[in-house]
C-alpha cells in the first residue's frame, strides 16, 4: 500500500474519532479523493441526524458529489475507516467509484457491535425469504412510467 493510501486512512480515520467524540455516532469515517485531493468528506451521523443512511461513505459520497456537482465519480477512491457495509457498498458502487480502501475489516466491527452478517444474508436472499415481508404486486401505473423513461428524450442514464 502506498504512503497516500495511509494518509487518507489515517484521515478517514481521525473523522471517525471526531465525529464520535463529538457524539454524532459510530466510530466511522470515510473520504473520496480525485486526483490526489479530498473533494468529499463524511463521518457517521446515524443518531445525531435521525438517519439510518448517514453512514460515513453515504456522507462522503453525497459531500463529493455536491462538491464536483456530479452524481459520477469515476476516477475516484473511496477510503473508509471500515470495509464498506452492504449500504455503503452499493452507494459507492452507484457512484461509480474506482477503487475502495479501507483499514478495518467488518469482523473487526462486529466485535464492537456492527454486525452486518444479518444484511449481507438478506441480500443474497430471495426476496420471499427475507425477514421483512417482499411482495411482488405488478402495477400498471408504475410500469407506464417506466415505459416513458424509454421515451424520454432528456433522461440522464446513470
Amino acid at each position: 500500500m502506498s504512503d497516500p493510501d495511509q494518509q487518507f486512512l489515517t484521515l478517514a480515520a481521525e473523522l471517525s474519532r471526531q465525529g464520535m467524540e463529538a457524539g454524532h455516532g459510530g466510530p466511522f469515517g470515510s473520504v473520496v479523493v480525485l486526483d490526489g485531493h479530498v473533494v468529499g468528506r463524511g463521518w457517521n451521523q446515524v443518531t445525531s441526524t435521525n438517519d439510518p443512511t448517514a453512514h460515513a461513505e453515504v456522507v462522503a459520497i453525497r459531500d463529493a458529489c455536491r462538491a464536483l456537482a456530479r452524481f459520477d465519480l469515476r476516477g475516484a477512491t473511496l477510503y473508509a475507516s471500515c470495509e464498506p457495509c452492504p449500504m455503503c457498498l452499493a452507494s459507492a458502487l452507484w457512484a461509480r467509484v474506482d477503487r475502495i480502501v479501507y483499514a478495518n475489516d467488518r469482523f473487526q466491527a462486529a466485535e464492537i457491535g456492527f454486525d452486518d452478517a444479518l444484511i449481507y444474508e438478506q441480500v443474497a436472499s430471495p426476496p420471499d425469504n427475507r425477514i421483512i415481508p417482499c411482495e411482488h404486486r405488478p402495477n400498471g401505473a408504475a410500469l407506464a412510467v417506466f415505459k416513458a423513461w424509454c421515451g424520454k428524450a432528456d433522461r440522464v442514464p446513470y
